[in-house]
């Protein structure tokens, strides 16, 4: 074929999506997706079970996560409390300690006390159906289907933001979030509900990206009616920016002594990271600290905020007292729970 009419082709084939309103078509969708996931899907480790408990842990933790900043912590989490079991008679904080560094720390108490509840209720059995599932503290509609669809090949659909935008491209529509569990549902391939989930989740997030699609290794783009041109609104950040200044107070030990360093306990009715531990700081420059001083500068983010985190090696009087916090062994701070800033500052200075 010459290449003009190679490209006359593509043209026309970019113009005029197949419909998916026929069973044919549904079918052929359904293995071309398929086919390019068993071909090219990425080599994750709660991919390669059946294991409820497992597959729950990583769905709870990739919620609102990277996925690379999550392999390492599934890995040690699972060494840690690698049965349902341990992880309910695990004191909370053994759990948040273990969870340190992938925020939303509310996941993890809810998640501990989900355990307790299997155990105590169920005898440690997770439902086996999405309806069960969903009547667990802290698992929603999304966790449930996914945990069902994958451990128990229940016949279910899964939406997340990375199948909710494969929809928005495929439909041209702006579907509402319960037209995107419907049509999702209606896309679903029964036989393997499981992986077709997955599929759908893998194709957003390698494929269908946001901003710049790649629609050019797209296995189903003759389906899609944008073709990846679907408008794109342009939203406001909601992101604040803040400065802080952090105390990393050292004392060394002499003899059999161990060295230590000084932690402050958040409040336990805050809402943000309760009762975790984290290095003295303020949110006003120390005075008679001049920049030269500053150790370390940090970028960090929690929720909606986006820190710049000054690090000083002195105290941070008068705006934290030298009375408030404790003198910790640093061999005790790895079971400690302590939050994402203070074991990334930590990690820095090769403390732990």
């Amino acid at each position: 074929m010459r290449a003009s009419s190679a490209k006359s082709v593509n043209n026309q084939l970019a113009a005029s999506p197949v419909s998916l309103t026929s069973g044919k078509d549904l079918a052929a969708f359904r293995r071309a997706l398929m086919s390019w996931y068993d071909r090219h899907r990425r080599d994750l480790p709660w991919r390669k079970t059946h294991d409820p408990y497992r597959i729950w842990i990583s769905e709870i933790m990739l919620q609102q996560t990277r996925v690379a900043a999550v392999l390492d912590h599934y890995r040690i989490f699972l060494e840690r409390f690698p049965t349902v079991q341990v992880l309910a008679a695990a004191s909370e904080d053994d759990v948040l300690a273990a969870w340190s560094g992938l925020g939303y720390y509310r996941r993890a108490r809810m998640m501990h006390r989900c355990a307790q509840e299997l155990v105590r209720e169920n005898g440690g059995h997770f439902p086996q159906t999405s309806e069960g599932l969903l009547a667990l503290p802290g698992i929603g509609r999304y966790t449930a289907a996914a945990i069902a669809s994958i451990a128990f090949a229940e016949p279910i659909a899964v939406v997340d933001g990375n199948v909710e935008r494969v929809l928005q491209r495929l439909t041209g529509i702006d579907l509402t979030k319960e037209q995107n569990w419907q049509r999702a549902q209606t896309l679903l391939a029964n036989s393997r509900p499981g992986d077709f989930n997955q599929a759908m989740m893998e194709l957003g997030a390698t494929v269908c990206v946001p901003g710049e699609p790649r629609c050019p290794l797209c296995p189903v783009r003759k389906w899609c009616d944008t073709q990846g041109e679907s408008p794109r609104v342009a939203k406001p950040s909601r992101q604040k920016k803040k400065e802080i200044w952090c105390a990393l107070e050292r004392r060394n030990g002499n003899g059999s002594r161990v060295d230590k360093v000084r932690l402050v306990q958040r409040p336990k009715t805050t809402s943000l990271m309760a009762g975790m531990w984290e290095l003295p700081q303020t949110a006003d420059r120390p005075s008679g600290i001049l920049s030269s001083e500053c150790w370390r500068t940090f970028r960090h983010s929690i929720t909606v905020t986006n820190y710049t985190v000054h690090v000083v090696r002195t105290p941070l009087i008068p705006a934290v007292p030298a009375s408030k916090g404790k003198w910790i062994a640093i061999d005790r701070i790895p079971q400690m729970p302590i939050t994402g800033l203070t074991r990334k500052i930590l990690k820095a200075g090769g403390i732990i």
